[in-house]
This record gives C-alpha cells, structure tokens and sequence, in this order.
C-alpha cells in the first residue's frame, strides 16, 4: 500500500525544521533559557522521584517484568531501559505542579521532552550540545502544536501535555538520532497514534501525574520504531482523519489546518524565534492558571497587611479556562492542585503555596476550609478576550472591617516578560534536589547543567543527578 506523499503541511514544516536544526542556529537568548529549562524540569524530576504516583509507576512496571536496564533517570538510584527511564521521568517531572509551561498551548513540554531526550542521549553516548540542540526542537514541536490545538482541544476535553507533548518526545528523539526530514515526519506519524490523556483527573485520582511520563515513553519509542524500519503515514497532524481533526476540532471548518504556519503557532519572546525563549517556570505548586490570582493575593497580604481572619469575601474575574477551576475540589493533593477555591485559600492562610501546601493535614485544615467558602470566581470577558494571549485576573478582596483592595494581574511570575532570574532558578534547583541528592550532589550537577551544551560526555552530569 502506498502512503500519502509528503506535502509541505505543518508535520513537514517541522519535520524540516527539526531535522535542520543545529546549535549554531540557535540564538543566545534561546540557548540561555534552554539551560534554565533543562535546569527547571530536572529539578522537578529528581525530587518527584518519591512522589507516590512515580513509586505506583515503578512498582507497575517491575510487577510487569519490565524497567530494569542500563540507563539512569535524575533522582533515582536504579538503572532502567530508556522507555522506562522516560515514562518514569515524565512522571516524576509532573509530579509536584511545579514544571514549566507554555503559556499560548496550555501545555508543559519539558515534562515530556527532557526525559525522553535524556534517557536516549544517556544511552547513545550523545553530547550536551546535541541533546540542548534536540530539547530546543522537541520543544517547538510541542508548543507549537498544542498552541495550534488550544483552547479547542481543551473544550474537548484533551490534555494538551500528552496529546500534543508525544510529539516533542518523538521530534527531540528523532533529532538525537540525526534523522532526515521524511524520517523525523515519519516519527511524528507513529507517535500520533500514540497520542492521548483526558481531564478526568478534575474528578479525582493521580492519572494526571502520568500523562508526561506516557507521552515521553511514547514519543520515544515512535522515533525508535521509525529507525527499526516500521512504515508511517505522513501529514499525520493535517490529514483528514489525523491529530488537529481528531483532537481540536478541525472537521468544523473553522481552521484549515493544511495550510497553517505551525512555526508560528502561539506567540514569541520579542528576543527569539524559538518557543522555549517563551515558556514560563513555575514558583507556585499548582495549576497555572490560578497563579495570576496568587500573586494578586500574596502582594495584598504584603503591601496591604490583609491577613487570613480579616477576610470577608474575595471576588475573582479571569478567563474562562481558569474559571472552570472554581469547580474542582480537594479530595486529594491532585485535584487540591489544580482547585481555584482551595488554592487561593492556601495562599491567604500560609501567604505561599508550595509543594507541602497539599498535604492530608493541609487539605483538612479548618481555617483554610473555611476560607474556601469566601471565594468567588467568574469569567470576566475582558480576561477572556485576552486569553491565551494573556493568563491575567483581577483579585478585590473585602475584608469584615469594611476595607478594599484589589490588583490587576496581566500575566503571572514566572513568565518570559516577568520571570524567573537565574539566582532565583538557582534556589528552586537546590531546594529540590538537594534533599534527594545531597548538597554537594546538587551544587554538581547545578555546576555542570549551566554549562551542558560544552559538555562531550554526560556520564558525570548523569551520576551527579543519581538519587
């Protein structure tokens, strides 16, 4: 049978790109936060190495007969096969909410993208300047896509870190193994099929945590199965019955998909072309979209002393995407996570809201629970004209003494346009893998990371982040 001829549609356009691809191409200010990313998701992965969805996936796969093997994952002591050590590290890396995003496609690719690329490059012997080089294209893919997909596919019900993450998986992978363009577009054509993860964990349970690692284990085993000789179809995100139709609505005819320009898809840092110049990185351990109204709230509680026991009501307007969190609950440290109510409850009573925020003890702390049943949020349509250009909320707090405050928050910390600084990035990698590394581990590997495109080998970086 004789598959579709590769046309010039968006699978092509980044297939070429990624194929393309080399570190020189890659401006300064993209090559620096691609450092930092890296940076960011490994921290995330080597302290979610303990969370209880990673050890679930770890005792899964040895109960299977599967995981053990010769490559290593940042914070874990055992050795696995790489598709293990990718689905193992996807999951660690989602596990804590605290990875890093890409504001235009609701997506978090580095949970996704890192592991894959450096469960294969640990195994192949690659260097840190291919393995930068194919994290920034791994990157593109999924942001890109999922930035083309959104916020239809999130209507739909579609998690765009797995539907459209499987791609950057299988770009990056691709990209390590010097595939050409029909080969890479062939990868992108398998891991389509690979493609999925729903939002039912609103409901309940930790399936969320896994959707990065699935993606990863799949991308992966895509651009592996494309290097085996298995046959793929092309066009695989445009085609008719393929991923945009499929997941994002495009059989509506609201968007020609064939003819989009998928590189342009979402929106840029002023300073670079490249998607990861634009991602943001996380300070709160939580669902994105409610960080806006954190921060409103935490700069209140500062400038304004408006403590926990002097609030009366809180009024939130935002965009539609986020307001739908107002209707999660707390039942556990998941679905506390992504709660709009309990959330913004957590930062009046504790004024932070990180990892240990979500604990069974915090999830049932009266004070907090009370506070919840204060907030109210809804979709104001100035937030939601702006959404997803903007992830913005307005927070007025009333407090039983008659005062009002309130703040405007266009775009939340962490953002390309309001991020992270280096020193600050600094501290969240040493505050997360320190206790899993040690100090002198985590300064190691923090000292060796900033420097990873100029390293030839990564067995010292690999066992530095050993846990």
């Amino acid at each position: 049978m004789d598959l579709p001829v590769t046309v010039s549609g968006p699978t092509r356009q980044l297939a070429d790109f990624a194929s393309a691809l080399t570190l020189a191409d890659v401006d300064d200010v993209a090559r620096h936060a691609a450092r930092r990313h890296v940076i960011d998701t490994l921290a995330c992965i080597i302290n979610g190495a303990g969370q209880d969805a990673t050890l679930s996936v770890q005792k899964a796969l040895t109960a299977a007969g599967v995981g053990a093997g010769p490559v290593s994952m940042a914070g874990f002591v055992e050795s696995f096969d790489a598709l293990s050590a990718a689905y193992l590290g996807g999951t660690a890396a989602h596990g804590l909410e605290l990875d890093d995003g890409f504001r235009a496609g609701s997506v978090h690719p580095g949970a996704v993208v890192v592991p894959a690329a450096l469960a294969l490059a640990s195994q192949r012997g690659i260097s840190g300047a291919e393995l930068l080089t194919a994290i920034i294209a791994g990157y593109e893919a999924a942001c890109r896509i999922a930035a083309a997909s959104h916020p239809r596919s999130r209507w739909r019900g579609f998690h765009n870190t797995s539907t459209a993450g499987v791609f950057g998986a299988a770009v990056a992978a691709a990209r390590l193994l010097g595939m050409s363009a029909d080969d890479t577009e062939a990868a992108m054509g398998i891991a389509a099929s690979s493609a999925a993860g729903i939002f039912t964990f609103l409901a309940g349970g930790d399936v969320k945590r896994i959707h990065p690692g699935h993606a990863s284990r799949e991308g992966l085993l895509a651009a592996l199965l494309t290097e085996s000789g298995l046959p793929a179809p092309r066009g695989a995100l445009e085609f008719k019955e393929g991923f945009f139709a499929a997941y994002a609505g495009g059989d509506t005819g609201e968007v020609d998909y064939s003819t989009i320009d998928i590189l342009a898809a979402g929106d840029n840092n002023p300073k670079s072309r490249f998607a990861i110049a634009n991602c943001y990185m996380k300070p709160h351990a939580c669902c994105r979209h409610i960080h806006a109204a954190i921060d409103a709230v935490l700069d209140m509680a500062k400038a304004d002393g408006i403590t926990a026991p002097q609030v009366d009501r809180v009024e939130i307007g935002t965009y539609a995407v986020a307001a739908s969190h107002a209707e999660v609950g707390w039942s556990e440290m998941t679905t506390a996570q992504m709660s709009f109510p309990f959330v913004i409850a957590t930062a009046l009573a504790r004024n932070q809201v990180g990892v240990a925020d979500f604990g069974d003890v915090e999830r049932a702390d009266g004070d907090t629970l009370a506070l919840t049943g204060r907030i109210d949020v809804r979709v104001d349509e100035a937030y939601e004209a702006a959404y997803p250009r903007k992830r913005g909320a307005h927070v007025l707090i009333r407090t039983k003494d008659g005062r009002v405050a309130e703040r405007h928050v266009p775009e939340p910390f962490g953002s390309a346009s309001n991020p992270l600084t280096d020193e600050g990035l600094e501290t969240k990698f040493m505050a997360l893998a320190a206790p899993r590394l040690s100090e002198a581990k985590a300064r190691r590997a923090l000292e060796l990371l900033w420097k990873l495109d100029e390293l030839e080998d990564l067995a010292p970086l690999v066992e530095a982040m050993r846990g």
